[in-house]
C-alpha cells in the first residue's frame, strides 16, 4: 500500500467517523461545525512536494464567522472563510509538536508506516488535545478569551467582531 493509499484510509476509517462523532460536517478536505455567530473550521491541507511514496500532510484549524462566510447561504464555510487560521501545532503542548509522525511541517505517511499506530498517534493529539479545546469554544466571547495571547490572529478577531457588530 502507497503513503497515498494509507493517508487516504486513514481519512475515511478514522478522520471522518471521529469528526462526525463531533457533529462536525464536511466538503471535500474540510470539516466544520456550526456555533451560532461562528463555525470551528478544519482544513486537512496536502504538501505540493508529496509523492505516492510519502505523504506530508497539516491541519489549519480556527473560526469563521458566520456573517463573513462567502457561502451566500451562510451553511458551508471554507478555509478562506476563517478569521483565525493556526495549524494544529499551535493547539498542541511542547511534548506533542514532534513525535514519530509530526515535524515542522505536520503529519507524515511513508510506505512503512503502519496506519493503526499512526492513529494512535494521531488520537492523542486531536482527540484527547485539540478536540476538547474546540469544543470548549462554545461563544464568540470564549473564541476572544482564548486567542487572546495569539499575535497577529486574536486583533483580527476582535477587529472582525467589531466591524460585524457581533458582541
Amino acid at each position: 500500500m502507497t503513503a497515498k493509499e494509507k493517508q487516504l484510509e486513514f481519512i475515511k476509517e478514522y478522520l471522518k467517523p471521529l469528526l462526525k462523532k463531533h457533529d462536525y460536517c464536511i466538503n471535500g478536505q474540510t470539516w466544520w461545525k456550526e456555533k451560532g455567530d461562528f463555525f470551528i473550521v478544519a482544513n486537512l491541507q496536502n504538501y505540493s512536494w508529496n509523492s505516492k511514496e510519502s505523504v506530508d500532510f497539516c491541519f489549519n484549524i480556527g473560526i469563521a464567522l458566520a456573517k463573513t462566510l462567502n457561502d451566500t447561504l451562510k451553511k458551508r464555510p471554507t478555509v478562506q472563510d476563517m478569521t483565525v487560521y493556526l495549524r494544529e501545532g499551535a493547539y498542541l503542548p511542547a511534548d506533542r509538536k514532534t513525535h514519530q509522525f509530526r515535524n515542522h511541517n505536520g503529519y507524515f505517511i511513508n510506505s512503512s508506516t503502519a496506519v493503526n499506530d499512526f492513529a494512535f498517534e494521531f488520537k492523542k493529539d486531536f482527540e484527547e488535545i485539540i478536540l476538547p479545546q474546540l469544543e470548549a469554544l462554545k461563544t464568540l466571547s470564549d473564541c476572544l478569551k482564548y486567542f487572546e495571547g495569539v499575535p497577529f490572529w486574536s486583533d483580527q478577531l476582535k477587529k472582525a467582531v467589531a466591524e460585524n457588530d457581533l458582541l
